[in-house]
Formats: structure tokens, C-alpha cells, sequence
């Protein structure tokens, strides 16, 4: 996320477009928006929306963060504990971890188990997210009624650290492999092309999809004008119906940012897995109307003008 907000000004600058599936910060289609910058796939606001929301709503009433001290780590816990707040929850503290330099979160878990919250959140991602849910196991945590969940997760890192460790955990994405006949034709078509047991996550969904829509719209420019002007090209994509395998069918807003549904799941027990990519159970389902935030909410100048 701080990558791709300070890169902001230099592709404004070169008038280029920046397509983005994996930087997380709400920020970039709200205060940081640009003209040049398309956001697919996922953002904070919207995993933590989806997330907080469904579990509150489920029991998971008080909560506690463990968060990466960096942009996208401040964003998710700030958006979560409105959230939580929102749905009727109670947040009973935080705590903020120095990103990619430890990669021991016990201090860290012990002050969330001592704190009496029944949902202890990850704001963290990656090698991160496994290694706080492999020692949450070796303390017992996941016993007694506390629910881990992840306020970004990927089914790679699901499938990366095996059902016995991450069983239970609740995570947003807005694409799975195996969530309807449209996803499954897509995983059928690119899976020869992939190694054995890897199952694409929202992310890498996104970029084909948001890549797919890119073409078209520089297709309908023509090549020459396309890279010339960068504005134009986003400008296009904005304009036309996005519909694709992996997200369905959806639009971009005048803010840069991609419509689509977005998905609670809860991770499988190894005994109800079938095989390696079958680890979601759907628990519930936000609507494209309502998994991103409203776009007056954002303090996008694009659409202020």
C-alpha cells in the first residue's frame, strides 16, 4: 500500500495507468484517488466491512487486533473497529507489531488472550498471518469459544500453512476457485498451465480480470492513443460494463474503484476437505451494492468535481 500511494504522483506524472489488485489501502480511491488508477479485487475498507460485520452478527461480540505497524495494517484495524462498533461489538485493545522484523508474535497473542476478547484479529498478511496462526495454536487460543480472523487472507496462505493450523479462521475474499460455475470454468482453464495444488487467490484473480478489462478498452482506443494517454484508458474502463469468469459482472466508478460481491468464509476442518483447493465453507455474501464503501464516503476529489 505505501508503495502504491507514493507511486501515485509519478504515473500522474507520466500519465500512465496503474491497475491494482494487491495494495490493500482504502486510501486510493478515497483521499489518494487519481484519474490514472484503477483498484480491483479487494480493499480494507471491504474485507474489514464484510468480515466485522458477519461476525459480530454471529457472537463474535468483543475483539481484539494484532496489527502490522504500516499503512495498510492502520487502515484495516481503523476500518474493522468501526465496524465492530457499528454492528453493536466492543474493540478491548490493540496492539501494534514493527512490520517484517519479528517473526515471533507470542508477547503479542498472550496480550490478546489476557484482554477476554472472543475474536482476536489479524491486520497482517502473508508469512505474518501463518506464523501469528501456528503459535495462536501452540497456545490454545482457537479453544474456548475464541475465533481467529483474518482482515486480509488469501486461500494460498490458507493452503500454505494446512487446514490443521488455520481450521476455523474467518476471512473475506471476493473470489474463490470453487464458488460457482463461472469460477470453476476459469480454475479449469488455467489450471494446466499451473504446478500442482496451487489454487489462484482474489488477488491473481484480479489481475487477469482487471488486466482482461485493461485490453479492451485499449483495444477500443487503439494501441497508439492508449499509450500516450493513460487518463483515457481509465477513462474507457470506467465507462464500460466489466464481466469477466472470476468476478462476474460489475463496474468502475468515477473514484478508480471496482464493484463486485464479496464473500465470508470460514476455513475447513481437514475432515471435511475433499482435496487441497477445497477449504472455504461460504458463510455469507455481501452484495456489489454493498461490499465497497459508498463512494460519497470516500473523499475522492474525482467525484467531488
Amino acid at each position: 500500500s505505501s508503495i502504491a500511494l507514493g507511486a501515485k504522483y509519478l504515473i500522474e506524472d507520466k500519465n500512465k495507468v496503474a491497475l491494482i489488485t494487491t495494495a490493500g489501502s482504502s486510501d486510493l480511491t478515497g483521499k489518494n484517488c487519481s484519474a490514472n488508477l484503477v483498484h480491483w479485487s479487494w480493499d480494507s475498507w471491504c474485507l474489514a466491512h464484510s468480515t466485522a460485520t458477519s461476525l459480530v452478527r454471529t457472537g463474535g461480540s468483543k475483539w481484539f487486533f494484532l496489527t502490522a505497524d504500516y499503512a495498510f495494517g492502520h487502515a484495516a484495524e481503523a476500518d474493522a473497529a468501526k465496524f465492530v462498533k457499528a454492528a453493536g461489538g466492543t474493540v478491548l485493545g490493540s496492539v501494534r507489531y514493527p512490520f517484517g522484523s519479528t517473526s515471533d508474535f507470542s508477547s503479542f497473542l498472550l496480550q490478546a488472550q489476557s484482554s477476554g476478547a472472543n475474536v482476536i484479529a489479524f491486520a497482517n498478511s502473508g508469512n505474518e498471518l501463518i506464523n501469528c496462526l501456528k503459535q495462536a495454536q501452540e497456545f490454545g487460543l482457537d479453544q474456548g469459544g475464541t475465533r481467529m480472523a483474518a482482515l486480509v487472507g488469501y486461500v494460498t496462505d490458507v493452503i500454505g500453512m494446512g487446514l490443521s493450523t488455520a481450521k476455523g479462521l474467518s476471512l473475506t475474499e471476493t473470489f474463490y476457485w470453487d464458488l460457482n460455475d463461472r469460477t470453476r470454468a476459469f480454475m479449469n482453464r488455467v489450471k494446466p498451465r499451473l504446478a500442482a495444488n496451487v489454487y489462484p487467490n482474489m488477488s491473481q484473480a484480479g489481475d487477469y480480470a482487471c488486466v482482461l478489462h485493461y485490453l479492451k478498452a485499449v483495444k477500443e482506443l487503439g494501441v497508439e492513443r492508449a499509450k500516450r494517454n493513460g487518463r483515457d484508458v481509465v477513462e474507457l474502463m470506467k465507462k464500460l460494463p466489466t464481466d469477466d469468469d472470476c468476478f462476474g459482472q460489475g463496474k468502475i466508478r468515477a473514484d478508480g474503484r471496482k464493484i463486485h460481491p464479496a464473500y465470508l468464509f470460514e476455513v475447513k476442518k481437514p475432515a471435511e476437505s475433499k482435496s487441497t483447493g477445497d477449504v472455504y465453507k461460504l458463510v455469507s455474501t455481501l452484495g456489489a451494492d454493498e461490499a465497497f464503501r459508498p463512494i460519497e464516503e470516500g473523499n475522492c476529489a474525482l467525484v467531488r468535481s
